[in-house]
């Protein structure tokens, strides 16, 4: 009766790997068909959330894979507590690849991204990187870097590269990691410019060179040199955003111009470290610090120059911004604990009276600064 049992097990399992999932096995199933063809084995337990997160990347990497090339299964360890043990299977989940014949499995350390999975099973069947390009959705993952120790300095020594940091149990890390696969993959092939990953807990000495103390991290890299740690919201907008706004920066681009012709006819003060203190000493400043990358404060932008327009012949009021992003200006907006974007405060005499958190509307900011303005002459009276 249970040998009929295990073959009815069996049996649902190959179903299952035919639709394109993962396949449950019981020992007597693992025992007879992982030495019949590769296999990628799941050692798992029900109640643990990282083997709950990666569940998704799981049947996902079985979809991918033909069953000629690795077979996509999972154990639960706390049904088959003997096959486990035998594995040595010490903590969850613990990933095995088996080649076919061969009952001795290799463990898996890397990220337990998609792209990682399945590299990794190409790699331990030999597949050659041409190879890898023409499978199903191939081309596509390469467009995310996956760094090695003997690749990552090689490849951004020169040109511009945006880097992930991150360790595979961080749960922030795999949250995002679907998105950063997206953010590579939205990107026109013509943009010189590469996203990649870093797995801190293999490449620990790279981490510890560029200062990574926590995950993820999210480096922008110039020419081997960190130039910038994104600190913005981790959607695929703002990742996108901070991309194109750093691929611009520095070279002859459409839009360098005409950002300086705007700049220059723009009635908004652009204040820095060196000139903020002067530019906020006298009469009442309304002052923006701001990211160029962030969706709201784009948003803000053309409403911030009407505004300014509206003060223009006022000498005592002065309309300014303060990008945040700019070296130079990075302990000015520390010093006046800015912690999101935009944020907006309202100077007297060179002292910050008040955070502004109303509507961003022109009338609401402009009766927001004459209110602060006309209580100032009220003062002096």
């Amino acid at each position: 009766m249970m040998r009929g049992l295990a073959c009815v097990c069996l049996w649902a399992a190959v179903a299952v790997v035919a639709a394109g999932e993962s396949v449950s096995y019981t020992t007597d199933a693992f025992k007879k068909e992982v030495p019949k063809a590769n296999h990628f084995v799941m050692f798992f337990a029900p109640w643990c959330e990282h083997c709950k997160r990666l569940a998704p990347a799981w049947n996902e990497l079985a979809a991918k894979l033909s069953a000629e090339e690795a077979v996509v299964a999972k154990v639960d360890c706390t049904l088959e507590t003997a096959l486990c043990s035998e594995n040595d299977v010490t903590g969850y989940p613990t990933l095995k690849f088996f080649k076919k014949g061969e009952t001795d499995g290799l463990k898996f350390r890397g990220s337990r991204d998609l792209s990682s999975l399945r590299s990794f099973v190409f790699e331990q069947i030999g597949r050659t990187e041409e190879e890898e390009q023409a499978a199903p959705g191939g081309g596509q993952q390469e467009r995310l870097v996956d760094y090695t120790k003997d690749t990552f300095h090689q490849r951004v020594r020169s040109g511009k590269h945006f880097v992930k940091f991150f360790a595979p149990w961080c749960g922030h890390c795999q949250k995002l990691a679907p998105t950063w696969e997206e953010l590579a993959q939205s990107l026109d092939e013509s943009l010189a410019v590469t996203v990649g990953k870093v797995d801190c807990t293999i490449l620990r000495d790279v981490c510890i060179e560029f200062e990574v103390k926590g995950y993820p991290t999210m480096l922008w890299i110039e020419d081997g040199k960190k130039t910038e740690k994104y600190q913005g919201a981790r959607t695929l907008e703002e990742l996108r955003q901070f991309v194109l706004q750093r691929a611009a920066s520095g070279a002859e681009a459409e839009g360098a111009g005409a950002e300086a012709a705007t700049e220059e006819a723009s009635p908004v003060a652009s204040l820095s470290g060196e000139s903020f203190e002067a530019g906020v000493a006298s009469g009442v400043a309304l002052v923006k610090f701001f990211a160029p990358w962030c969706g709201h404060c784009k948003r803000l932008a053309p409403t911030w120059d009407e505004l300014a327009a509206k003060f223009r012949d006022k000498p005592d009021v002065r309309i300014a911004k303060v990008d945040c992003t700019l070296d130079e200006n990075k302990d000015l907006c520390s010093a006046q604990k800015v912690n999101g974007f935009p944020t907006v405060f309202i100077y007297k005499d060179g002292d910050k009276v008040e955070e502004y958190n109303g509507s961003r509307s022109l009338d609401d900011l402009y009766n927001f600064v004459t209110k602060h303005a006309s209580a100032k002459q009220k003062d002096e009276l």
